[in-house]
């Protein structure tokens, strides 16, 4: 049996790699005689950068960045000669992960990590940069990130606004020149969701909660990027509000496709063909993939639920393993079967996803 473990980080509790690894030892632990091949996978968020580094002959730089709440950080970009593309993940500036969860602050949490990091990108002069840009702590609308490549956001007196999407309630103009280096890049936008700005399934409504913003912040973000919209179609000419996938990120798509001409593409897309993907499932017997919580957004262009898809239409059998499940079809195994207590079964993710492989590794008749 030839078994592929493809799975994508486990939010908060594992990344790609550690997952993969605990799934693999599991199995082999029940099973020696079968081959496992660890493939960690990533869909725009969290392991991006790595998914592709793995997969290419890129070589990671590093570069000096700040996190959403302006402290100084360093990351990397990377730099692919062959293609002439640079990859950067937003994640590792205005990362969620990075904050904890006593200073998360979704009205003030800014992208001007990421700008830093794109101009880094830019000092290499690539023909094409790609940004994943899941997993962010921010709702700015991707504000920052422009103010860092020499964007102006202003109110009704002319003056500079603070940084985060609070802020742009008051936003009555935006002065913005691309600069020099970005003339001709084509820049690829890599995300899983393909919800909107603003509205119902917007970016404060379905992910500011997830950021932690309470209600009444959902509300003023949701006022403020209504407000970023209008005042981004009338300085600039470019309708986000209604955009698919523009609220990926807090809105930091919509910046993205903006200010630098972005493309707003499938992050999962981009990873699984710099991977092989659909080679690799052709030639495996099964194949595991998992996230922290499998559920309803999962189908939606995540990664666990386009393994599912592509396998099923491989031929492949596929088994999910996830922290928590809910409404999952299909063969789903979960921490929780094991440790019913969440905090417990963040804490010991990988022990218990290395007993979860190890059980159904063997019930499988072979």
């Amino acid at each position: 049996m030839h078994i592929l473990v493809a799975p994508q980080e486990f939010k908060e509790s594992l990344t790609a790699e550690e997952a993969a690894g605990a799934i693999a030892r599991g199995i082999a632990t029940v099973r020696p005689e079968w081959t496992v091949e660890e493939l960690p996978l990533a869909d725009g968020g969290p392991g991006f950068l790595g998914a592709l580094a793995r997969a290419t002959d890129g070589q990671l730089r590093v570069a000096e960045t700040h996190d959403a709440l302006g402290r100084g950080r360093t990351a990397h970009v990377l730099d692919i000669a062959e293609t002439g593309t640079c990859a950067v993940e937003a994640a590792m500036a205005n990362g969620l992960a990075l904050i904890v969860p006593t200073e998360r602050d979704t009205l003030r949490a800014s992208t001007e990590g990421l700008g830093e990091l794109i101009a880094a990108a830019l000092e290499g002069g690539p023909r094409r940069i790609v940004v994943g840009v899941g997993g962010s702590a921010t709702s700015d609308g991707g504000s920052g990130m422009a103010r860092a490549l020499g964007a102006h956001f202003r109110d009704e007196a002319g003056r500079d606004l603070l940084p985060g999407a609070a802020a742009l309630a008051e936003l009555a103009r935006i002065d913005w020149s691309p600069p020099e280096s970005l003339a001709g890049v084509d820049v690829v936008v890599a995300t899983d969701v393909t919800n909107p700005l603003v509205g119902p399934q917007g970016a404060a409504a379905v992910f500011g909660p997830q950021k932690g913003a309470s209600p009444r912040d959902v509300e003023t973000i949701e006022a403020a990027l209504q407000r970023y919209a209008a005042v981004v179609e009338r300085s600039l000419g470019v309708a986000v509000a209604g955009m698919p996938g523009a609220g990926a990120a807090g809105g930091l798509a919509a910046g993205l496709v903006v200010f630098l001409g972005g493309r707003i593409m499938s992050g999962f897309d981009v990873v699984a063909e710099a991977v092989g993907l659909e080679g690799r499932l052709r030639g495996a017997d099964i194949v595991v993939t998992g996230e922290g919580s499998f559920d309803g957004q999962s189908g939606q262009g995540k990664t666990v639920g386009r393994v599912r898809q592509l396998a099923e239409e491989a031929g492949v059998p596929c088994v999910v393993m996830a922290g928590r499940a809910e409404g999952a079809a299909g063969e789903v195994r979960t921490l929780a079967d094991i440790e019913p207590e969440r905090e417990a079964s963040m804490r010991n993710a990988a022990r218990l996803l290395e007993e979860l492989a190890g059980r159904w590794a063997g019930s499988v008749a072979v």
